[in-house]
C-alpha cells in the first residue's frame, strides 16, 4: 500500500512539473507584455503598446526568430548548439538575391537558398561527428566561415533583387484589413512547420533517436541508434529552418540580401528554446515552448523601443534574461 501511495504521488509530481514547465513561457510573454502595457498607462498615455502597428511588427520579427528556434530546438534536444545561425541567415538571403539577380526562377532560388543552408547545417554536423569536437567551437569556427563568405559572395554589400515576385517581398507583410488570416503569411507558414516538427519529435523514430542521443549519448549508442547520421541529419534540419528564415529576412528588407543580418541571432535563438523549456544539457525540448520563448524575445525587444530605452541597455537586458534562462535550466535539472 504504501509503495501505491509513493507512486501516485510520484506520478502527480511529475505532472505538476510538467504542468508548470509548460505554463512558464506562455506566464513570462504575458507578464512582458503587461510590463510594458502598464509602463504605457503610466508614462505614455497617448500611446498604446498594444497596437495593431505594433502587434504586427512583432508577429515579423517573431517569424524569423521563431523559424530558426524551431531548428535549434532539435538541435538542444539532440545535446548540440549552434553558433552560426545568424551567419546561415545572412548566407541564405544573399544567395536567394543572387539567384533572382541571376534570373532563376523564383521558386527554385527559394529552394536554392534553404538547401545551401541545409549543406551548411550538415557540414556543423560532419565536423562535429568526423573530428568529434564540441559543438560549441565547430560552430563558432562556422559562425565566422559563413559571414565571410555571405560578405564575399555580396561583394560586402546589400544585393537588391528588384526582379523578384510579389509574393516573395510580402511574406511578412500584415494581411489586408478584412481578412481572415489575421497575420502575416510568414507566422502561418512557421505555426505548420512547428506542428510538422512537433510530430516528428514526439511521433518517429528519428525523434526518438535524437532524445536518446540528447539525454545519454554513450546509451544511445550502446541501444545501436545511429549517432553520426542522426547529428548530422539533426544539423542539417536545423540549417534547412534558417534557410527559410534568410527568405523571411529577404522580404524584411524590401527584397534584399544583407551579408551582415542576423548578428546576434543566435543568442536570441538559443534564448528562446532555454525559455521555452529546452535544456543546454539536451534531451528535452518543446516546439510550442521556443515559439512562445520567441515571441516572449521579440516582444521585450519591441517593448524596450516602446520605452525609449537604449541599445545597450537593451543588450543588457536580454543578456541578463539569457544568463536567467540559462539558471533556470541548471536549476530544473538539479530538482529533477
Amino acid at each position: 500500500m504504501p509503495s501505491e501511495l509513493d507512486g501516485s504521488g510520484s506520478a502527480r509530481g511529475n505532472a505538476v512539473r510538467w504542468l508548470a514547465a509548460a505554463l512558464a513561457p506562455f506566464l513570462g510573454l504575458v507578464l512582458v507584455v503587461l510590463a510594458f502595457w502598464i509602463y504605457g498607462r503610466l508614462f505614455k498615455p497617448d500611446a498604446t503598446f498594444l497596437s495593431s502597428f505594433r502587434l504586427a511588427l512583432i508577429a515579423k520579427q517573431t517569424a524569423i526568430v521563431g523559424m530558426g528556434a524551431l531548428g535549434m530546438t532539435a538541435i538542444i534536444a539532440a545535446g548540440g548548439i549552434d553558433l552560426s545561425v545568424g551567419s546561415l541567415l545572412a548566407l541564405s538571403s544573399v544567395c536567394l538575391a543572387l539567384g533572382l539577380e541571376q534570373g532563376y526562377p523564383a521558386y527554385v532560388a527559394v529552394l536554392a537558398a534553404i538547401a545551401i543552408a541545409a549543406l551548411g547545417g550538415a557540414l556543423n554536423g560532419v565536423l562535429i561527428t568526423s573530428l568529434r569536437l564540441v559543438p560549441f567551437i565547430v560552430t563558432l569556427g562556422t559562425m565566422l566561415f559563413f559571414r565571410g563568405l555571405a560578405e564575399r559572395l555580396a561583394d560586402q554589400k546589400k544585393i537588391q533583387a528588384a526582379s523578384a515576385p510579389e509574393w516573395l517581398g510580402t511574406l511578412l507583410d500584415p494581411p489586408a484589413r478584412g481578412s481572415w488570416a489575421l497575420v502575416c503569411d510568414g507566422v502561418w507558414i512557421v505555426l505548420v512547420l512547428g506542428v510538422l516538427l512537433a510530430l516528428v519529435l514526439n511521433r518517429t523514430v528519428f525523434g526518438r533517436r535524437l532524445f536518446a542521443i540528447g539525454s545519454s549519448e554513450p546509451t544511445a549508442r550502446l541501444c545501436g541508434v545511429p549517432v553520426a547520421a542522426t547529428k548530422i541529419q539533426v544539423y542539417a534540419l536545423g540549417g534547412a529552418f534558417l534557410g527559410l528564415a534568410g527568405v523571411f529576412q529577404f522580404a524584411e528588407l524590401n527584397k534584399q540580401g544583407d551579408p551582415t543580418a542576423g548578428a546576434g541571432l543566435e543568442l536570441e535563438v538559443i534564448a528562446a528554446v532555454v525559455i521555452g523549456g529546452g535544456s543546454l544539457s539536451g534531451g528535452r525540448g518543446s516546439v510550442l515552448g521556443s515559439l512562445l520563448g520567441a515571441s516572449m524575445m521579440t516582444t521585450l525587444r519591441s517593448g524596450c523601443v516602446f520605452a525609449e530605452v537604449s541599445d545597450p541597455m537593451q543588450k543588457m537586458w536580454i543578456g541578463a534574461i539569457i544568463v536567467g534562462a540559462v539558471a533556470v535550466d541548471r536549476f530544473r535539472q538539479r530538482a529533477a
